[in-house]
C-alpha cells in the first residue's frame, strides 16, 4: 500500500483534510492493525486522524477491519452477552463498573469485561477485578467456561485482538490518544449474540457513534450508546443520562424518568482494596446502589432479553 496519498489526504489539518472512503480506511486500519504500515507513517496517519477525527464511513471501515481480526466467544443459550470495556480506570472516585457486571451476572446476564489499562495516574480496573475474585481469564476457552459456570468472564484485550491492543499502548509513547481507543469501543467477539456497551465522554463522540451504531445494529448485534463516568463504562452519577439503544437499526429511548441531574455523594473509594468493600456492601444491600446504576442495569437487561 502506497500511503503517501492516503496521508496527504487526511493530514492537511482541520479544515483542508478530506475523508477516506470506508474501503480506503479499511485497507489502512488493517495494515495498522497487522503492523505491515512502517513506524513514521502510522505516526503520521495516527496524529492526522487525531486531528482530523473519523468521518462516519472512516469508522465504519476501521470497525469492520478490527472485527476480521477479532477472536469469537460462544454465548450460552439465553441472553445476550454484554460487553464491558474497561480502559481508563479509577482517578477521583470509585470505579462502578464492575458492579453493573456483577449485578447483571447475578440476574443471570452473562458479561463480557474485556480492555487495557496503561494510565500512570489513575487505578487499574483489572486489579479491582482482582480484589473481587475476578482475575482475567488466560483464554477464550476460559473465559466461555466462566460465561457458563458464573455468567461473568474477564479478558485481557490482547487475547481477543492483539493488532488493537497494540495501537492503543502507542498512547504513552505518543503522549495522545488515537482512532484505536474509539474503535476499540465497538469490539465484539459475539457478533449477533452481544450488547455492545459504547460509553463515551466527549460530546462529539455521542454524536459520532450514534451515528455509527444504528448501521452496526442492522448486523444482528445490539448496544447500548451512554454517558461514561471518568470513561468506564457505567453510567455518569450526578449528570443527566444518556441512555440510548440500537436494535435492528432503530433507536431506544431508555432514559430514566425522571431525566435530570442528581445531587449524590460521590465515593472516593478509588483503591482496590477500599472500592471492592464498597461493591460487596452494595451487593449485599449494606449500602445502596446509585440510582444511575439501577437504570444502566435495567436498560442491559432490557437490551439482552428482549
Amino acid at each position: 500500500m502506497d500511503f503517501a496519498p492516503l496521508i496527504k489526504e487526511i493530514g492537511r489539518g482541520t479544515r483542508g483534510a478530506r475523508d477516506l472512503t470506508r474501503e480506503q480506511a479499511h485497507a489502512l486500519f488493517g495494515g495498522l492493525l497487522d503492523g505491515t504500515v512502517p513506524d513514521l507513517e502510522r505516526g503520521a496517519i495516527l496524529i492526522a486522524m487525531r486531528i482530523k477525527g473519523e468521518s462516519l464511513e472512516e469508522l465504519l471501515g476501521f470497525e469492520a477491519a478490527m472485527q476480521e481480526r477479532t477472536a469469537r466467544l460462544q454465548v450460552p443459550e439465553g441472553p445476550r452477552l454484554v460487553l464491558l470495556p474497561a480502559f481508563n480506570g479509577a482517578r477521583k472516585q470509585a470505579n462502578l463498573m464492575p458492579l453493573v457486571a456483577l449485578l447483571l451476572a447475578r440476574a443471570g446476564i452473562p458479561v463480557l469485561i474485556h480492555g487495557r489499562h496503561d494510565f500512570d495516574s489513575r487505578i487499574s480496573p483489572f486489579e479491582l477485578l482482582d480484589a473481587l475474585g475476578l482475575p482475567a481469564a488466560g483464554g477464550v476457552a476460559q473465559a466461555q467456561a466462566q460465561l457458563l459456570e458464573r455468567h461473568l468472564a474477564v479478558l485481557p484485550l490482547a487475547l481477543l485482538n492483539p493488532g488493537i491492543d497494540a495501537l492503543m499502548a502507542l498512547r504513552p509513547r505518543m503522549g495522545v490518544r488515537n482512532s484505536s481507543h474509539s474503535v476499540a469501543k465497538l469490539l465484539d467477539p459475539a457478533p449477533g449474540r452481544s450488547v455492545r456497551v459504547v460509553a463515551v465522554t466527549h460530546p462529539e463522540y455521542v454524536d459520532s457513534m450514534g451515528a455509527a451504531l444504528p448501521l452496526l445494529s442492522l448486523q444482528g448485534s445490539r448496544a447500548l450508546l451512554m454517558r461514561a463516568s471518568e470513561g468506564e463504562a457505567y453510567l455518569h452519577l450526578r449528570r443527566k443520562a444518556h441512555l440510548q439503544g440500537f436494535v435492528d437499526g432503530q433507536a431506544w429511548d431508555l432514559q430514566p424518568s425522571p431525566n435530570e441531574d442528581l445531587e449524590v455523594p460521590l465515593s472516593t473509594a478509588c483503591e482496590p482494596a477500599e472500592n471492592a468493600a464498597l461493591i460487596r456492601a452494595m451487593l449485599a444491600g449494606e449500602t445502596a446502589i446509585p440510582e444511575r446504576i439501577g437504570a444502566q442495569v435495567a436498560a442491559l437487561e432490557r437490551l439482552a432479553r428482549g
